[in-house]
């Protein structure tokens, strides 16, 4: 029995975007739960900081922005948790059903990264 390479593309928090295999085939298909929620809360977010630029723009004043700028922030490590929680119930209890322990390690690492 072959062992196919599934390879992973995650956008971290700065815009990097980074590739990694778990060098074994998922049995799972990254689909979860919460999916279209978290696509809704990212165009919210993303339209919030569209307007947050445009009261840049026109010289809004800082307190307000700053405020908007938290707002947005809170948002997003709203959405962070969700996904979190849908990868520890879906891939990580299929990770851990296989044996993968690489894949606890990338999950290590990335909630390392979100909770910076």
């Amino acid at each position: 029995m072959s062992q196919e390479t599934g390879t992973h593309t995650h956008v971290l928090e700065d815009g990097t975007v980074v590739e990694h295999s778990h060098g074994h085939h998922h049995s799972h298909v990254h689909s979860h739960e919460h999916t279209k929620a978290v696509l809704n809360r990212l165009s919210r977010a993303i339209g919030h900081l569209e307007s947050i630029k445009r009261m840049v723009e026109s010289g809004r004043d800082c307190s307000e922005v700053l405020i908007q700028l938290s707002a947005v922030k809170s948002a997003i490590n709203n959405t962070g948790k969700i996904i979190l929680q849908d990868h520890i119930e879906h891939c990580i209890v299929d990770a851990v059903e296989h044996g993968d322990k690489d894949a606890i390690k990338e999950l290590e690492k990335a909630i390392d990264r979100f909770i910076k």
